[in-house]
Formats: structure tokens, C-alpha cells, sequence
């Protein structure tokens, strides 16, 4: 097996057990508890993680992370007090609707990512106006 198809196969697994243990929440009826005790984690965290990943700047949480996991396909557009960024694709949405599971969106991509900004620069203000769970498209302005 080439490295390429390797990758591929590991990516589609991370999606696929991140989905699972949303499915595994919401028949608990845990879900709503979860993803907040998480984001406070994410929000104590964030600064680390950001490091962990190289990410120095705001909107290369955006970039850096489509890089590596290969899942949502971010587009930056660039304002007077920041950036706005819109996706019109992301797999792991597209597999927990699939599964008929709850949104997976703030557990584990607008959270995560919120908490890499504010660690970057605690002024910044991260506010997500839509989700392709409910919408189009994601769409998450960045600004001070």
C-alpha cells in the first residue's frame, strides 16, 4: 500500500470514530454536556495546541488545519478588523449527516479552532454566523 492511500485510509477512520463517539453522546444524552465541558478545555488549551501545530498567526488555524487533516477547505477573506472564513465542504459533516448523528461542528472543529485563536490573541473575537450543518457553507469571522 502507497503512503498516499495509507493516509487517505487514516483520515477517513479519524472522521469515522469522531462521528462514532458523537453518535455514542447524543444516545447518552450527553452530547450538549460534553461539548462544553470540551470547550472550556479548548479554551484553557488552545494557546498549547496552537504551538503543538506551528500556528502563529489567526488564520493559519484556518489553513494549517485543512493541511493536516484533510477535512473542511477553508477560504480566507481579509477585512479592516480581521478575516472571514468560509468552507463549502467538510467531511466530517458530510459523514455524521450520513450517520444520522447530531452536528459534530463545535465539538470538534469551531471549538478547537476558537481556542487556538483566542491562545494566539485573547482580544480577538471568534463568532460563527453559519454551518453547513444548517446552511451552505461555515462561515466564522475573525476580528478585533
Amino acid at each position: 500500500m502507497d503512503m498516499e492511500m495509507r493516509i487517505k485510509i487514516l483520515e477517513n477512520a479519524y472522521i469515522g470514530s469522531l462521528v462514532d463517539a458523537i453518535y455514542n453522546f447524543t444516545k447518552q444524552g450527553v452530547l450538549n454536556k460534553v461539548t462544553e465541558e470540551k470547550r472550556k478545555i479548548q479554551m484553557i488549551t488552545g494557546k498549547k495546541r496552537a504551538e503543538q501545530f506551528g500556528i502563529t498567526k489567526p488564520e493559519d488555524v484556518f489553513k494549517r488545519l485543512s493541511d493536516i487533516f484533510n477535512c473542511a477547505f477553508w477560504e480566507l477573506e481579509y477585512c479592516n478588523d480581521g478575516f472571514e472564513a468560509n468552507s463549502k465542504s467538510c467531511k466530517l459533516c458530510t459523514y455524521a449527516k450520513k450517520m444520522g448523528t447530531e452536528a459534530p461542528c463545535n465539538m470538534y472543529c469551531l471549538h478547537p479552532m476558537e481556542g487556538m485563536i483566542k491562545g494566539i490573541d485573547p482580544k480577538l473575537k471568534f463568532k460563527v454566523s453559519e454551518t453547513l450543518w444548517e446552511g451552505e457553507k461555515c462561515k466564522v469571522k475573525v476580528s478585533r
